[in-house]
């Protein structure tokens, strides 16, 4: 049965070859929309989640504020401002913390070697900040480390793009430089990331130090924010209440103040993009939807004119005892099979597409934020069930016509 039905199927084909090609095509192209436009979706949310986690990887920065609130006899307006000795604290009382760490900042810091001078944005920090913020060292460099906040040193870790900026082609590892007319050794770059999200600038172009260092050089008694990052994001809530608690007891400030304590939540963040990706993949799935829909309506024509051209032979075929079952298997197989050729020649197309594109490792500019194109395979085999759904309805019509032709009339017709 199987092998008449393929023989049928493709000695229809031969016949029409205009027609065949320009059902196969339309079914094709279709496949490639919904395909190519998930692929490059999918590729562009990927990038843009690897661009914020760039700026912050899981983490929370907590900021002194201004109260905006009464708070048991405490006006409104008064400055909150956070010391080292919060970190700590935090991380003793607060359970499900994974990485902390207190954030000094200075604009214009200036760094000199004998030939370049240039002003950057310079922090101090201490070395869960490598993993927080995403700064991780290129090959033959490090980050700070324990060693370093302990002993105060003045070692320098600096971003990629600075580091070109002031040692050109040179290696700056183990290089003597003037912070602000200290001098320091440069012991790590940062490896080039992608950063979408940020704030006093990009990452590439600032300077790191231990905080203990910063506080030595310029006697700051307030950090400039704290960062902290759960083990699990599932504790972000419980950490965040039980962190505002705490403040709120110690500063004076009511916790419902958000003012007061300012918290830039990445995690939220993350989550929200995640939401805003899957919409538009939703959104990019139904596009292409609608033009594989509009394929299918041109896969029922076809099919209604294969029945009315197959008139006296399907009239032949009941008249020698061919029941009407087999007439509609024969027309929704052939329908099927169409969609499902159409299909795998438009999927093949983009495999082809997208692989060239990944091979051809676009960086730099807009390549960075497109990303590269990825086909999941969760997307192929919903394209599959849609085929499927297609061929099913295109065929199933003009089948049942076809099983509902007289026999006696079938064969006067011409």
């Amino acid at each position: 049965m199987w092998r008449t039905l393929f023989t049928e199927f493709f000695s229809d084909l031969r016949k029409q070859k205009l027609r065949s090609f320009l059902t196969l095509t339309a079914i094709a192209w279709g496949t490639l929309s919904v395909v190519l436009l998930l692929a490059f979706g999918r590729g562009l949310g990927t990038s843009m989640m690897e661009g914020m986690l760039g700026a912050g990887n899981q983490v929370m920065v907590i900021y002194g504020g201004q109260t905006s609130m009464n708070y048991e006899g405490l006006g409104i307006g008064r400055r909150i401002s956070f010391k080292e000795e919060d970190v700590r604290l935090i991380e003793k009382a607060v359970p499900g913390i994974s990485h902390a760490s207190p954030q000094y900042g200075r604009w214009g810091a200036q760094l000199r070697t004998d030939d370049i001078t240039t002003n950057t944005y310079m922090e101090g920090v201490n070395p869960d900040f490598e993993i927080m913020r995403t700064m991780y060292p290129a090959a033959g460099g490090r980050f700070i480390n324990e060693k370093d906040v302990d002993e105060i040193r003045r070692v320098l870790f600096l971003g990629d793009e600075i580091a070109v900026r002031i040692f050109g082609d040179q290696n700056p590892i183990g290089q003597r430089i003037l912070l602000d007319n200290t001098p320091f050794t440069v012991i790590g770059v940062m490896k080039p990331k992608m950063q979408t999200s940020m704030n006093n600038g990009p990452d590439a172009n600032r300077a790191i130090i231990p905080y203990t260092t910063f506080r030595n050089m310029y006697g700051y008694r307030n950090v400039g924010s704290m960062l902290i990052r759960p083990e699990d994001p599932s504790l972000q809530e419980d950490i965040k209440a039980r962190i505002t608690s705490i403040m709120s007891k110690k500063y004076g400030f009511d916790p419902a103040d958000e003012q007061a304590m300012p918290i830039w939540d990445f995690i939220e963040q993350e989550e929200m993009q995640g939401k805003i990706f899957f919409g538009l993949e939703v959104f990019l799935f139904t596009v292409g939807f609608f033009t594989l829909m509009i394929a299918g309506v041109g896969v029922a024509n076809i099919m209604f004119v294969v029945v009315k051209e197959r008139t006296r032979e399907i009239g032949l075929k009941m008249a020698v005892g061919a029941r009407k079952v087999h007439i509609i298997v024969q027309f929704i197989f052939e329908s099927l099979f169409i969609s499902f050729l159409g299909g795998g020649l438009g999927i093949a197309i983009s495999a082809i597409i997208v692989y060239g594109v990944q091979s051809m490792n676009i960086q730099g500019g807009a390549g960075d934020f497109l990303g590269n194109p990825e086909i999941s395979s969760i997307a192929v085999l919903v394209t599959v069930g849609v085929l499927g759904l297609i061929g099913l309805i295109s065929g199933i019509f003009p089948a049942i016509k076809a099983s509902r032709v007289d026999p006696v009339e079938s064969l006067r017709y011409e």
